[in-house]
């Protein structure tokens, strides 16, 4: 998505930036585990793939996807890297054409050093709240594997209720409707996120 490829979005904990050929090379080493794989539900591509992916992935308009970073190392120096930063990847995706008001969630943190640190749940609010003020949207939906625990209490932490399970595809549906009580509380939540102009450097030509 064109949308966000000129914004950074700076929390306590998490930093986002949008999804760029320099992030490739870590997104792709990620992927190569067997257990991201299933997680996550996705196949294994070749590098020139990857590359193709998230070329299109940038051009489409039914996708937002942002790098997560951790805001401590970012932070702690210039010069700093941001493949050497990068713990995760947050999405939202715009599933439904005859509902451009609902989006689906999804979040990886793929260092697996990373986890339970809060870092996924950041970056989801964020996300959130991005969709809600940037995007209009005002229904969230999250699937996910019925073995990935750790996912499924975040999302319940986050006010997602379960709207169905699915035995063949083996993962649970939740769902947020944002109404304004649930708006102001994400409202609330993401007060402290900061947005900035993504730095020039790093952007790709058109």
């Amino acid at each position: 998505m064109r949308l966000n490829q000129n914004i950074l979005l700076l929390g306590k904990k998490v930093v986002l930036v949008p999804y760029t050929s320099e992030h490739v090379p870590r997104y792709h080493e990620w992927m190569k585990s067997e257990e991201l794989q299933r997680l996550t539900a996705s196949e294994p591509l070749t590098l020139e793939q990857e590359y193709a992916m998230q070329h299109s992935w940038r051009e489409d308009a039914d996708k937002c996807t942002f790098i997560v970073l951790d805001a401590e190392k970012w932070q702690a120096q210039t010069g700093t890297t941001e493949e050497s930063c990068m713990v995760g990847d947050v999405n939202l995706f715009l599933t439904d054409p005859g509902d451009p008001s609902l989006g689906e969630i999804e979040v990886m943190i793929a260092e697996p050093s990373c986890r339970g640190k809060g870092f996924g749940t950041e970056a989801v609010l964020m996300m959130l709240s991005y969709g809600v003020t940037r995007l209009g949207l005002t229904k969230f939906e999250a699937k996910i594997g019925q073995g990935n625990e750790p996912s499924i209490r975040m999302f319940q932490k986050l006010h997602f209720e379960q709207l169905a399970v699915s035995t063949v595809f083996q993962e649970v549906t939740f769902r947020l409707m944002m109404s304004e009580p649930e708006r102001q509380w994400l409202l609330q939540q993401t007060s402290h996120v900061e947005e900035k102009p993504y730095r020039d450097r790093w952007l790709e030509p058109h």
